[in-house]
């Protein structure tokens, strides 16, 4: 079951198992003025996601200071009202909430401790990158070190409905600060799905692992299915054509088939890198509880010949080009697949 930002249940956990109540609908609309709780909101890297989450912020009227890695990819913010900062300090100074979106743990964990001396006691800290279990376990160890009020806050989604505010927030975290929180996800997201109340359990980031499992397994088995209909010259349409309206057809499918005909693979909706990144994530959790993830470390090891084909920075649906040992012919593959 699903919950809304606004359920008044609270969510249960026995062991690791969540369970999910839901009070009211599924998916909401967004109102069309901004939210009377203005906040002061920190945003941490502004990435594909971090820089639409940012924009959606400051369109909610909220004061939103960001921070990039390299400063050169926050700067078109400014034209929405967002402060870029030099540093991840000067981000966070005076936040009633800090939002990271970095590429992984580590990089997270770099970066907060680069902003603790700017860090107050109180703070609320929506941690939304795809940390892992253990990244959210170190991540959350730092939140009680420095007195923060931490939530595990992974989203799904990628590029375009993160531009239209629509992700979906999973969250865990305690309830004595989702009032505040709150704005903060209405701002990003159509609906926020609560897990539990201890971010450090690594609820949310425990489900969405579970989401990207299917999501990369759906993945490579769209280009495979495309390669193999190429090397056997088979048209591709014919075998959309067999299985169209039955239980073997879906959206997704068509979606990211698409993207791999037409060569439209740039700018990503979600890159071949970061793909890689929670597949290796997905996998470790697996083993570290008992569970071998074949497809998954399977599709780690694509999305990474894929990257080091020169397709890092490319949609996830270019791990259909590791299915070929070469590259030259990259462009006529395409077409051909058309």
């Amino acid at each position: 079951m699903e919950a809304t930002a606004h359920g008044t249940h609270a969510p249960r956990r026995t062991g690791y198992r969540t369970r999910i109540t839901r009070d009211g609908p599924a998916e909401r609309q967004k109102a069309d003025v901004m939210t009377d709780n203005q906040l002061t909101v920190g945003v941490l890297g502004t990435g594909i996601m971090g820089a639409a989450m940012a924009r959606n912020l400051a369109r909610a009227g909220h004061t939103v200071r960001a921070w990039n890695r390299t400063r050169a990819k926050a700067e078109p913010l400014a034209a929405d009202g967002i402060q870029v900062a030099d540093t991840p300090a000067e981000a966070v100074g005076t936040a009633d909430i800090v939002l990271t979106m970095l590429h992984d743990g580590p990089v997270t964990l770099e970066t907060m401790r680069q902003a603790a001396p700017a860090l107050r006691p109180g703070t609320v800290w929506a941690q939304s990158t795809t940390a892992g279990l253990d990244g959210v376990t170190e991540l959350a160890a730092f939140a009680r070190e420095h007195g923060l009020v931490f939530y595990d806050a992974p989203v799904l989604g990628t590029r375009q409905p993160a531009e239209a505010g629509q992700l979906t927030v999973l969250a865990a975290g305690p309830a004595e600060g989702r009032d505040t929180v709150t704005p903060v996800f209405d701002a990003v997201g159509a609906r926020t799905v609560w897990t539990g109340d201890d971010g450090a359990e690594a609820g949310a980031t425990r489900l969405k692992l579970v989401v990207n499992s299917w999501v990369l397994a759906a993945t490579s088995a769209v280009g495979e299915a495309l390669a193999l209909a190429e090397v056997l010259d088979v048209d591709p349409d014919g075998f959309f054509d067999l299985i169209a309206g039955g239980p073997l057809d879906m959206g997704y499918l068509h979606a990211k088939a698409g993207l791999i005909r037409s060569g439209q693979l740039s700018p990503a909706q979600f890159a071949v890198t970061t793909a890689a990144k929670d597949a290796r994530l997905i996998v470790r959790a697996g083993d570290r509880h008992g569970a071998r993830l074949d497809v998954a470390a399977a599709s780690a090891e694509r999305l990474e010949r894929a990257a080091a084909q020169g397709h890092g920075d490319e949609d996830m649906a270019a791990a259909y080009y590791a299915s070929f040992p070469d590259r030259a012919d990259r462009a006529d593959r395409a077409d051909r697949t058309a």
